[in-house]
């Protein structure tokens, strides 16, 4: 079989188009790279979906927990406590568990598919860390900003949408970026957590399992595997770049902040 031939029967089929059947012996680099790189179409839905509904949880916990209100500040208190105290491996486990009991019960079945019951999770879980981020950016802003504003006359809703959020999500943007690039790295978790991958269509670390196990052999899979988040990694810091030059277009370049990947060795 040709090259273009496996990349024709195994390109999209993570997401259950082409070849139904997975290659049993006299693998080649080609099949490598080809699964590996559709299993990755899944990482990237879950980390560009989880990354974009939980922009806007976040914020909203940010505000919250900084509100004078202990009945919108515990929960938001609490929640980001839950989800960042919790390993994430822990998290999909016990989601797995809760939904598969709902669909027992006649409730909400389709949470037991990993996409959506593991997107949740992961949309919950990247909400709580990166609203400690925003919540430590709203801490930060300027005092001299703020009352720059009142003395403007602006106050209220005009003061935070025109002030204090576009200025906390400037101090806030390097270190999301690296949250960012995190999750991307924990969608790999997804299928070796309790959501099943159906009909053998995973995300990238699936397939990459399967050519070791099968191969015997882990120095070919895996490095692959590392190759195309790397190259992800290249991406997401690349279309940040461009977010961050955004938020800072006022500032003269030698003033504005330079983005830093800092991995996260333990979360």
């Amino acid at each position: 079989m040709s090259c273009q031939q496996t990349i024709l029967d195994y390109g999209l089929r993570s997401l259950g188009y082409g070849e139904r059947l997975l290659p049993k012996s006299d693998f080649t680099l080609c099949q490598h790279f080809t699964l590996i790189g559709s299993g990755l179409i899944w990482n990237i839905y879950f980390g560009a979906l989880a990354l974009l509904i939980g922009f806007f949880i976040a914020n909203a916990m940010a505000l919250a927990k900084a509100s004078p209100r202990a009945i919108l500040r515990r929960p938001a208190e609490w929640f980001i406590l839950i989800f960042r105290g919790s390993p994430l491996f822990i998290q999909f486990f016990l989601a797995y568990f809760i939904f598969l009991r709902l669909k027992q019960q006649g409730l909400l079945p389709w949470l037991t598919a990993a996409q959506f019951g593991a997107l949740l999770v992961l949309i919950l879980n990247t909400a709580a860390y990166s609203a400690e981020i925003f919540y430590g950016a709203l801490r930060s802003v300027p005092k001299g900003e703020v009352e720059a504003a009142d003395a403007y006359g602006l106050s209220g809703w005009s003061r935070f949408r025109r002030v204090i959020w576009p200025t906390s999500l400037r101090l806030a943007w390097p270190a999301y970026t690296n949250e960012a690039i995190f999750l991307f790295h924990a969608t790999t978790l997804v299928f070796f957590s309790g959501f099943p991958a159906w009909q053998q269509r995973g995300d990238a670390l699936y397939y990459a399992s399967y050519f070791a196990d099968k191969t015997f052999n882990p120095f070919i899979a895996y490095p692959i595997l590392a190759f195309y988040f790397i190259l992800l990694t290249f991406v997401i810091i690349g279309f940040f770049g461009l977010v961050n030059a955004r938020l800072n277009r006022h500032l003269p370049s030698q003033a504005r902040p330079k983005l830093r990947y800092r991995p996260q060795v333990i979360r």
